[in-house]
C-alpha cells in the first residue's frame, strides 16, 4: 500500500489605515502604539492576510466571503477566530498547514522587538512551528511609508494525505 500527498500554496494580503482612538492589533497581540488599524472587525491585518492565504490554498474563496465586514457578528471581532475556524474548516477537510512565511509592513511602530512574539502566536494558531515572521518599512513611499496604514502579506503550504491505495509499489 503507498500514500500520496497533495499540496496546495496559498498566497494572502491586506491592509488597513491606522487611526487614532483604536488599539493595535498584529498577529494576534496587542501592540503599543498611538494608533490601530481601522476596520470592522480588530482589523489584524497579518491575520486577516494569514486567513486569505489559507482560504486560498484551499479553495475556499476569501476572508470577506467567509467573515463579512456587513456582519454584525464579527463587529469588533479578534480576527484570531476567523484564523481558528479556518484552520478547523482545513483540518475537516483533511489538510495539514506545513508552513506560512509572513511579511509585516509597516513604518511603525519598529516591529523587530516584536517578530519572536507574533511567531509564537501564529504557531500556536496553526498548530505548527514552521512559522517565519519578517518586518519592513515603507522607506517613506506610500501610505506605509508615511506612517498612515500598515500592511502584510502572507503565503502558507498546506497538504493533503491521501493514504488509499494506489495500485502495486514498484
Amino acid at each position: 500500500m503507498s500514500s500520496t500527498s497533495s499540496f496546495r500554496v496559498g498566497i494572502g494580503h491586506d491592509s488597513h489605515r491606522l487611526e487614532a482612538n483604536r488599539p493595535l492589533w498584529l498577529g494576534g497581540l496587542k501592540i503599543a502604539h498611538s494608533r490601530g488599524l481601522a476596520g470592522h472587525s480588530d482589523a489584524d491585518v497579518v491575520l486577516h492576510a494569514l486567513t486569505d492565504a489559507l482560504l486560498g490554498a484551499a479553495g475556499l474563496g476569501d476572508i470577506g466571503d467567509c467573515y463579512p465586514d456587513t456582519d454584525p457578528a464579527y463587529k469588533d471581532c479578534p480576527s484570531s477566530r476567523f484564523v481558528e475556524e479556518t484552520v478547523a474548516r482545513l483540518a475537516a477537510l483533511g489538510w495539514r498547514i506545513v508552513n506560512a512565511d509572513l511579511t509585516i509592513m509597516a513604518q511603525e511602530p519598529r516591529l523587530g522587538p516584536q517578530k519572536e512574539k507574533v511567531r509564537v502566536r501564529i504557531a500556536q494558531l496553526l498548530g505548527t512551528e514552521a512559522i517565519n515572521i519578517k518586518a519592513k518599512t515603507g522607506e517613506g513611499v506610500g501610505t506605509i511609508g508615511r506612517a498612515e496604514a500598515i500592511g502584510c502579506q502572507a503565503i502558507v503550504l498546506i497538504e493533503k494525505l491521501d493514504s488509499a491505495p494506489k495500485g502495486r509499489a514498484t
